[in-house]
C-alpha cells in the first residue's frame, strides 16, 4: 500500500468519493450529511490522501485544520474491493501522524449514529477516540456521533533548557 498526498483530480478518486456521499444519502437525511464534496476537498484547509495499490485506490482520508491545534478527520473511505484488509487502519495510522507533526492537541470527527457507521466508529474507538460534544460548527443532531482523540503533546525544549 502506497499512501500519497493528492491533488483530488483522478477520476478514481472522484468515483470513490462520489461513491461515499452516494452511501451517506442512503443512510442519511440531508441535513445530517457533512461529507465534503471535491471542491470542499480542495479548501485550502484541507489535506487530503489517497492509498494505491498498484494502480488500484483502495481508499482516502482527509484532514481538516480548524485551527492551529485541532483538526478534523474527513472523507475516510475505504473501496469496497478493500475492505477489512487494513485501508482504513493505515490512513488513520498516516493522517494521525500528520496531525502530531503539525503540532495538533486534538483531531475530532463526525460520524453517523446509525448502525451502517458502526465499523467506522469501532475503528475510531481502537485508536481511541471517544465521543464528545459537537465542535467547530457542528450542533446537536440525533444522527450524528462526535468524537474526539487528544494527541500527546511533543516535548517542548524551552529557551531556559
Amino acid at each position: 500500500m502506497k499512501i500519497v498526498l493528492d491533488n483530488l483530480e483522478g477520476p478514481e478518486v472522484a468515483d470513490l468519493l462520489q461513491d461515499h456521499l452516494d452511501q451517506m444519502a442512503i443512510h442519511s437525511p440531508p441535513e445530517s450529511r457533512h461529507a465534503l464534496d471535491l471542491d470542499g476537498l480542495k479548501s485550502p484547509s484541507v489535506t487530503f490522501w489517497s492509498a494505491w495499490d498498484g494502480d488500484n485506490l483502495m481508499g482516502c482520508g482527509a484532514l481538516k485544520e480548524l485551527d492551529a491545534r485541532h483538526g478534523e478527520l474527513k472523507s475516510m473511505k475505504t473501496a469496497n474491493a478493500y475492505l477489512k484488509r487494513g485501508v482504513a487502519k493505515a490512513l488513520l495510522r498516516h493522517i494521525l501522524a500528520e496531525a502530531e507533526r503539525r503540532g495538533y492537541r486534538r483531531v475530532s470527527l463526525e460520524t453517523g449514529s446509525m448502525a451502517a457507521f458502526d465499523p467506522a466508529r469501532r475503528l475510531y474507538a481502537n485508536f481511541g477516540f471517544t465521543d464528545c460534544d459537537p465542535f467547530a460548527d457542528y450542533v446537536e443532531d440525533p444522527n450524528s456521533v462526535f468524537m474526539t482523540l487528544e494527541l500527546p503533546v511533543a516535548n517542548i525544549i524551552s529557551d531556559s533548557a
